[in-house]
């Protein structure tokens, strides 16, 4: 790792004016992807975000995000001065998570919104699930304006053709993937992908020297090169392999009694056009356990590590480099849970409260989130901070989606849902005061 953690020296380039082996090593990733310009990210997929943003979005101009977007995007926005405009994203009250934008609502919100600047979506979400893609690119480009990705799970679409198509395929104008959430890159590496056209290419580079060090790790370059030649030459194989046990999987586990592992039979909901079958979202709800018990139940006593929980959900990602042991290991757990579970006579609390629970409504914007997150402000209990605007990022974490953002009026529906997460054990990101005894409101 040493002997390659060099920087600034000729022979290896430079990521901010490359001109040799780095441009070659994009130029690579750009023919993989069939793109027209390719970008190796050392900031994450939270630089790329950012810059997705910042690239079309001048102060006080607005953007269509859906409301479930990662609060990386929020952040662009707080950093451009930009105003959001929230498309709802679909609601699945049996599961207890959000799906995708459908293409009626994304034409709805241009037809009221006309003078948005463009469309940033997430696809697929983190549960795999994915839009009608094509489709919203076709409603942004017959209004001239520009389709944005975060495609940070779905570095991997591009490569195999029982996968959802991906946002490089399907004519978005820019589109951000972690390479390391599911393929081969080191923890922290991202691509940036560009089709020329609708977005101003200069301007994109100028955002990201301005956003990304002076001083790119050449452990993670070399990663990301390595990565994409792995999946050019590879990618088929290795992912129908990651295919094959994952549904091996979801088929097992559907056959525990409390257990459900969606699949494609949900396809046809609204705001679920495909999904990637390499994630298996497992609702526990019918055990009368939160999904963060469940997560902490395989980690602590079977050893499995999840990707995350939701109240409902453990979230498992399964990849190329997961031997069929492992599937067979996380089946063999989740049966035992549900066994001793129902020997216990555990009390079925979550499902009922699952069938009664809604996401709170969609609070009231009364500044913009940059307004707020520079105004003055002062800290009050979270318990009484309705009626109050909020100047903080509040969401669980992961997976890292906003429930409250700067400028948004508090609510108590709202105290009261982040409360039952707290509760069930959810972890908030983004306030200062992570444990939520307090809030930071405009004075």
């Amino acid at each position: 790792m040493f002997r390659i953690d060099l920087c600034e020296l000729p022979e290896v380039d430079n990521l901010h004016d490359p001109e040799h082996v780095l441009k070659e090593a994009m130029e690579l990733a750009a023919q993989a992807y069939g793109v027209d310009e390719s970008f190796f990210l050392v900031n994450g997929s939270t630089c790329g975000n950012n810059t997705m943003v910042l690239s079309v979005c001048d102060p006080g101009e607005k953007i269509l995000i859906p409301r479930n977007v990662h609060k990386s995007v929020i952040s662009g926005i707080l950093l451009s001065g930009a105003i959001p405009v929230y498309i709802t994203p679909t609601w699945d009250k049996e599961l207890g998570i959000d799906h995708n934008v459908t293409p009626e609502d994304v034409e709805a919100a241009f037809q009221r919104h006309p003078d948005v600047k463009g469309l940033l979506i997430v696809n697929p979400t983190y549960y795999g699930v994915t839009c009608d893609i094509r489709t919203v690119a076709n409603i942004c480009h017959k209004y001239d304006k520009p389709l944005l990705v975060d495609e940070a799970h779905g570095p991997h679409l591009h490569f195999h053709p029982s996968l959802p198509v991906s946002a490089v395929d399907a004519g978005a104008d820019l589109v951000v993937q972690s390479t390391h959430k599911i393929i081969a890159g080191m923890t922290q590496t991202s691509m940036f992908h560009v089709r020329h056209g609708r977005v101003n290419l200069d301007r994109v580079r100028k955002i990201l020297q301005l956003l990304q060090s002076t001083s790119p790790n050449y452990v993670l370059m070399a990663s990301l090169d390595t990565a994409r030649r792995q999946m050019a030459l590879h990618g088929r194989k290795l992912l129908s392999h990651a295919l094959e046990v994952a549904e091996w999987a979801r088929a097992e586990l559907n056959k525990i009694p409390g257990v459900y592992c969606f699949g494609r039979e949900r396809v046809g909901y609204p705001g679920f056009y495909n999904l990637d079958l390499t994630k298996l979202t497992i609702n526990v709800s019918r055990l009368g356990i939160s999904g963060f018990d469940c997560l902490d139940l395989l980690n602590e006593k079977y050893g499995i590590q999840s990707e995350m929980a939701t109240l409902t959900n453990v979230l498992e990602i399964v990849t190329f480099a997961n031997p069929k042991k492992d599937l067979e290991k996380l089946v063999e757990a989740m049966r035992s849970i549900a066994t001793e579970i129902h020997n216990k006579g555990v009390p079925k609390q979550m499902q009922p409260l699952v069938q009664q629970m809604d996401l709170p409504a969609l609070p009231e914007a009364v500044l913009t989130p940059r307004e707020a997150f520079y105004a003055k402000t002062e800290r009050v209990p979270f318990e009484k901070s309705a009626g109050r605007i909020c100047t903080e990022i509040v969401s669980p974490y992961p997976p890292g989606i906003p429930i409250l953002v700067p400028g948004e009026r508090i609510t108590q529906e709202l105290v009261e849902y982040i409360k039952l997460v707290f509760r069930h054990g959810g972890f908030i990101n983004g306030p200062e005061d992570i444990r939520l005894h307090t809030i930071k409101v405009v004075a």
